[in-house]
């Protein structure tokens, strides 16, 4: 009875169905998703490259100035309202003089992260770019002071500007609807102009540098008959100045030379007509040599902004 179970059993597990799994095997995987990496790090400096394109193509030459000076390496640590410190373009240049609170203890300087021209960046604290700065703001703020004493002239600020300029620094007396330096078509100082100069003779007694004296006039068409012409006018009215000039104090010895260019430099060049071509110059130059020099160079760009970002 045992013997027939034994081999009834064997008979069904003889029986017993057979399952095979197929199992396929790939050589290499999918290597783990690097690709992927690969292929965002692509997209990523593609569109970086394209974002430039779109930048150097929407922005003007001061805007691009501005970005770079932004993201021009600088010092670990800034100090607030330096460079950068108040948004892309609202932060002080790189280029400005370092106003870190310890300079000393810095391993380096603004002025040598970026130079300024050519011939390298000014020693910090002690270049003469800043000196010319300092003279500039120094000259403007003593002219705004006496003009703020005599408060008949008081309104008068707003026609004189003093900026840089390649060869020293320049105050323009500028006219406007409501303002003339002279009588019209001639050389005649108006009162005002003869308080205003007075300012200015104050404000240069203590100078040292040389003076030109250069006369601007508009294009406005000439009377019938009138003989007169605007090189003459210019130059004249350039004469009458530096006599007011003298008048006031300023010694013959100071002036290098006076000029009249007539009509040939608005500073409006879209409408000749503008009150405000008809101006005077008063430029003071850097030294002794650069009084030599002006004389064999071309005349100054009449365009202020050009001068100011002059070198």
């Amino acid at each position: 009875m045992a013997d027939s179970d034994a081999k009834a059993s064997a008979a069904g597990a003889t029986l017993a169905p057979i399952i095979v799994k197929k199992i396929t095997i790939e050589e290499g995987g999918h290597h783990g998703g690097a690709w992927k990496v690969a292929y965002a790090d692509f997209v990523t400096a593609m569109m970086a490259f394209f974002l430039l394109l779109w930048l150097l193509g929407a922005t003007e030459e001061n805007q691009r100035k501005g970005i770079a000076d932004y993201f021009a390496p600088t010092l670990v640590k800034m100090r607030q309202q330096s460079a950068g410190s108040d948004g892309m373009l609202g932060g002080s240049s790189i280029t400005d003089v370092d106003n870190y609170p310890n300079a000393q203890g810095q391993t380096g300087t603004q002025a040598i992260t970026v130079p300024r021209d050519a011939t390298g960046g000014p020693v910090e604290g002690s270049g003469k770019r800043d000196v010319e700065a300092e003279k500039m703001r120094k000259l403007r703020e003593d002219i705004e002071e006496r003009l703020r004493a005599k408060e008949k002239i008081r309104h008068l600020a707003k026609q004189v500007k003093v900026l840089r300029s390649p060869e020293g620094i320049r105050i323009d007396l500028v006219d406007d609807a409501d303002f003339s330096m002279f009588a019209l078509s001639t050389t005649v100082l108006t009162s005002e102009a003869r308080e205003l100069l007075d300012i200015i003779s104050g404000a240069l007694a203590e100078n040292t540098s040389p003076l030109i004296v250069r006369g601007h006039t508009d294009s406005l068409p000439w009377r019938d008959g009138v003989t007169a012409n605007n090189w003459s006018l210019s130059t004249g009215r350039a004469e009458a100045t530096r006599q007011a000039l003298m008048r006031q104090g300023l010694s013959e010895n100071n002036f290098a030379r006076i000029e009249g260019v007539a009509d040939r430099e608005p500073l409006n060049a879209n409408d000749p007509g503008d009150p405000r071509n008809r101006r005077i110059s008063v430029l003071l130059l850097n030294d002794q040599a650069a009084a030599s020099r002006w004389i064999a160079r071309a005349p100054l760009s009449a365009n202020p902004q050009a001068d100011a970002q002059a070198p």
